[in-house]
């Protein structure tokens, strides 16, 4: 098998793992909430019919939403050609459809991709990008948010950033309810013990949810980068555009930009809120991206 390939196999047992541990979440949550206010199938119940929810949104309506959140606007080949023209030419090289193309109105240079599968995704280009790269490196920066397209790691970047953000949602609600919520209907001491114990293992989990959703997102988000890298290179047969790209788009990102929010970040080719310095001395833990100097030296090795 292909390795390029056997890597999608692996993006999308990722994506069925993800969705399952967010299942979980959601259903701990609800076991423990229900447990506390006396009914634990209600909790359960509930947890189930929001993960449902929240799920179908993700998976059908994701790209919109996240294109939403990051102030994105679709355009089309008569306001932007030279950009369309790109996205068609690339496409041709990849055999898969063409993904619509967004543009976000900010002078910070950065790109991002986002949907479920090949038939229903997007490409968003900030217009700082257009205007700071050259021809090639443009072109190389769009092969890269096209591979993350057809490697299937859209799915799980666009679906982690809505389930993480309702995992946050309603891991605050737990923390409100505990200081609202009532003991529940069951009385005597045997109850009270029971609900005790629901209320610490809840605290905890109401703390350390939010936490694990975003670890498991930067995990993700950094091994995906590579392979988009690697991807990107051989449709264009030209590492150094991307690895020239890189270098300017990491010089010049900034704290606070208008496109540096927490819930997206680890979208974009390189987190909007680090800058070239601050991302080397990052921890490999914490960042949602590896080094730009790594992925750089990668891509001037092949």
């Amino acid at each position: 098998m292909d390795p390029i390939y056997g890597r999608i196999a692996a993006n999308k047992r990722r994506t069925f793992f993800l969705f399952l541990l967010y299942a979980v979440l959601f259903v701990a949550i609800g076991y423990f909430a229900g447990i506390y206010l006396g009914d634990p199938i209600f909790g359960i119940i509930l947890a189930i019919i929001v993960f449902i929810v929240i799920f179908l949104i993700s998976y059908f309506s994701g790209q919109n939403v996240v294109a939403s959140m990051a102030g994105a606007r679709e355009v089309t080949k008569q306001q932007e050609p030279f950009i369309y023209n790109t996205v068609e030419a690339l496409t041709y090289a990849t055999g898969k459809p063409m993904p619509k193309i967004y543009m976000i109105e900010t002078d910070v240079p950065n790109a991002f991709a986002a949907g479920r599968n090949p038939q229903n995704s997007i490409v968003a280009l900030t217009r700082g990008l257009t205007k700071r790269l050259n021809r090639q490196e443009l072109e190389a920066v769009i092969a890269h948010e096209m591979a993350h397209i057809n490697n299937y790691d859209v799915l799980l970047a666009t679906v982690a950033i809505v389930l993480a953000g309702t995992i946050v949602f309603v891991s605050v609600m737990a923390r409100r309810m505990l200081f609202f919520g009532g003991m529940g209907r069951g009385g005597g001491r045997r109850s009270g013990q029971g609900q005790l114990i629901a209320l610490i293992v809840l605290i905890a989990l109401a703390i350390l949810a939010p936490i694990f959703a975003q670890l498991l997102k930067f995990a993700i988000s950094r091994q995906r980068e590579y392979l988009a890298d690697a991807t990107a290179a051989d449709f264009t047969g030209y590492p150094e555009g991307l690895a020239s790209a890189l270098e300017k788009i990491t010089d010049q990102q900034v704290k606070n930009s208008p496109i540096d929010n927490s819930a997206l970040n680890g979208l974009y080719i390189v987190n909007p809120a680090i800058g070239a310095r601050q991302q080397r001395r990052a921890s490999v833990l914490f960042s949602s991206h590896p080094p730009a100097e790594d992925r750089i030296k990668r891509l001037r090795s092949m």
